[in-house]
């Protein structure tokens, strides 16, 4: 007789940040999954896109994780449901003050369904209020099977011009729009935000055409900006990766007005 079905179920994580505030409401603990089926040039995670452990190069290690250690110091280790579990339960006092919860986050989290699964399972028995973090980029029969288990899902979207999407992000859109329409159609909790990428996602023609596509196919009327961060930069120097797009600025005050302005001229509201 097969003993799969009573073996721990496991995946492959690579960090877990504590007190988290942007990951959704309230404070969060934010567990990020490895592997990514995406390519973006700006990624802010890059260590995140193998579904491997790899080599952790010059980035530095997990402080006060133990969870996260292993022999080879990998970015990335394998580790059970109950394990992280455990981590997750720890911030619970913090979740029940806040109004937060655990958000699973990546890499796209969407590539190991059934770890994710479990996960959500586990944390709904315990009452944690659950956020998956997604690109959208999944089969939608995995989205099915883990939306009875999510409060909120925070979805992606980059950019609208399919052939841009190809060049800058490495995959077609079309998944990720049909993936959302499917998603509004069937009344899963839907967060929109927009990253704001200086020369890639922040051009106004881009976010009209976001602005447009919410407006006629859905019925979705508040989104949220994310301005960019070059915090990520340095780590593509430590892994000893290239950082495609080059250097860029963080966008002013008084820039991200404009642009939420853009939307609310076309009755959205802007989420924080």
């Amino acid at each position: 007789m097969s003993t799969h079905s009573t073996l721990p179920i496991s995946g492959i994580i690579y960090d877990i940040k504590k007190y988290a505030i942007h990951d959704g409401p309230g404070i969060r603990t934010t567990v990020f999954m490895k592997g990514c089926p995406l390519d973006c040039w700006w990624c802010h995670n890059p260590e995140s896109r193998d579904p491997n452990p790899q080599p952790r190069g010059k980035m530095r290690p997990v402080k006060n994780l133990p969870l996260l250690d292993n022999e080879n110091n990998l970015i990335g280790t394998r580790v059970t449901t109950e394990a992280v579990l455990a981590e997750i339960r720890k911030d619970i006092l913090f979740f029940d003050e806040s109004g937060g919860g655990v958000t699973f986050s990546g890499g796209e989290p969407l590539l190991q369904p059934r770890f994710l699964q479990a996960l959500l399972k586990a944390c709904k028995l315990e009452g944690i209020h659950t956020v998956v973090d997604t690109t959208g980029f999944a089969p939608f029969k995995s989205i099915e099977m883990l939306a009875p288990y999510v409060d909120l899902f925070l979805y992606d979207i980059k950019l609208l011009d399919d052939t841009l999407h190809r060049k800058y992000i490495g995959v077609s859109n079309n998944r990720i729009i049909e993936n959302l329409l499917k998603m509004e159609n069937a009344g899963y909790p839907l967060h929109i935000r927009i990253p704001l990428i200086p020369e890639f996602t922040d051009s106004k023609e881009n976010l009209e055409s976001i602005a447009l596509f919410l407006k006629e196919r859905t019925r979705i009327r508040s989104v949220e900006l994310l301005p960019y961060n070059s915090i990520g930069e340095s780590k593509y120097e430590r892994l000893g990766l290239d950082f495609r797009p080059g250097k860029h600025a963080m966008q002013t005050e008084a820039e991200l007005e404009r642009k939420q302005d853009l939307f609310r001229a076309m009755g959205f509201g802007i989420a924080e």
